[in-house]
């Protein structure tokens, strides 16, 4: 397992493209602000058990693998042990290539082929993620690119996991929330309630979430008090929501910057060799 490490003073940044693209780890001075990925999840080939990894062609689950997408309907086959229903794409569970890499930045690829006859995603794209450490950022830029000569659904999306402590506080703006059943799944979107507003800075623990939310302002702040430590996270205009995923008895939650709403990529619209692209940056300082 080879990881491409970035360094740029006290900001370190592992990637593991071997292993669903994912980022390993992001540390300043040795402490991590994202959940490690362990030895053993880095040969696994897979990125979901990392510090962060990537969500293509699409974000979170399809109900029962039933993509309808301008009248068409294609079956996906479930691709996630423990769920129902297909979740979050292909390329956390895939090698991706290293295009480029030096000790500041870096660049990897994902080529998908057509996979409909078993089951897998039917269109045919390469996704790419580049990543530039700064002094006191780390940007990383995603797109994919529709290799087919028509119109398909797509979507880009992070999944970071942010160190969850005792006194973990998160702030962040948003005006809708699509409550979810049993399984996760959207049924109504309703005006974010108290118990999942963040507009205010608080701490992550009072409340539990799974939740996807619309009319995200593209910025959130996690800040650990006592390690007098700050994350600001900062998306482009291609993440207009978020899922925002906070459960129980886990040392992490996640603020997941995407470019569509929960269950909903068969409403996007990827003209014939056009590329989906977007930034998010996560900008870490020190308070007092």
């Amino acid at each position: 397992m080879t990881l491409l490490s970035l360094r740029t003073g006290p900001l370190a940044v592992d990637v593991a493209p071997s292993a669903g693209g994912a980022i390993a780890r992001l540390a300043i001075d040795g402490i991590d602000l994202l959940r490690p990925m362990s030895v053993t999840d880095q040969a696994s080939g897979r990125g979901n058990n990392s510090a962060a990894y990537p969500l293509v062609p699409y974000s979170n689950r399809i109900k029962d693998g039933h993509l309808v997408f301008e009248g068409e309907t294609f079956q996906l086959k479930r691709n996630w042990a423990t769920v129902n229903h297909p979740m979050h794409g292909d390329g956390w569970w895939h090698p991706w290539d290293v295009v480029r890499a030096d000790a500041h930045s870096a660049e990897i690829a994902y080529r998908h082929e057509r996979d409909g006859a078993a089951g897998g995603w039917p269109f045919r794209y390469v996704a790419r993620q580049s990543y530039r450490l700064e002094a006191d950022r780390l940007v990383v830029t995603m797109s994919l690119e529709n290799l087919e000569d028509r119109a398909v659904p797509a979507g880009i999306g992070l999944h970071p996991y942010f160190v969850r402590e005792a006194d973990s506080e998160l702030q962040t703006d948003t005006q809708w929330m699509w409550k979810g059943d049993a399984e996760v799944l959207p049924v109504e979107r309703i005006a974010t309630p108290p118990e999942a507003d963040f507009s205010r800075s608080r701490n992550v623990n009072e409340t539990h979430l799974d939740n996807g939310f619309d009319g995200w302002q593209r910025h959130a702040t996690i800040r650990w008090p006592s390690r007098k430590l700050r994350v600001d996270l900062e998306a482009s205009a291609t993440f207009g929501h978020a899922v925002i995923y906070v459960p129980s008895q886990r040392p992490y939650f996640c603020v997941e910057p995407v470019s569509h709403a929960n269950g909903q990529v068969g409403r996007t619209h990827l003209d014939a060799g056009a590329t989906l692209s977007g930034d998010i940056t996560f900008k870490v300082s020190k308070e007092s």
